[in-house]
């Protein structure tokens, strides 16, 4: 079995508006590890509507600037 590496997960345009956007968010992002951006693509990714996928993105800005992962406390 091989692993999906963080290149082979869309990054949704949402996201990608935002960390285009944002030098200090799409530094914080690249600064995660690996798995937790390949957590936050997925879970940005899932729902099938955009407006959906945008209040996921803005929610968890807060997380990514601080270095946490999706699932961090």
């Amino acid at each position: 079995m091989t692993l999906k590496e963080t290149s082979d997960y869309p990054v949704p345009e949402e996201f990608q508006r935002r960390l285009t956007e944002d030098a200090g968010l799409r530094k914080a992002f690249h600064a995660l590890t690996p798995g937790r951006q390949r957590a936050y693509l997925f879970y940005f990714g899932q729902p099938k509507q955009s407006k959906t996928r945008n209040a996921r993105v803005e929610k968890y800005i807060p997380q990514i600037l601080t270095g946490k992962g999706l699932n961090d406390e």
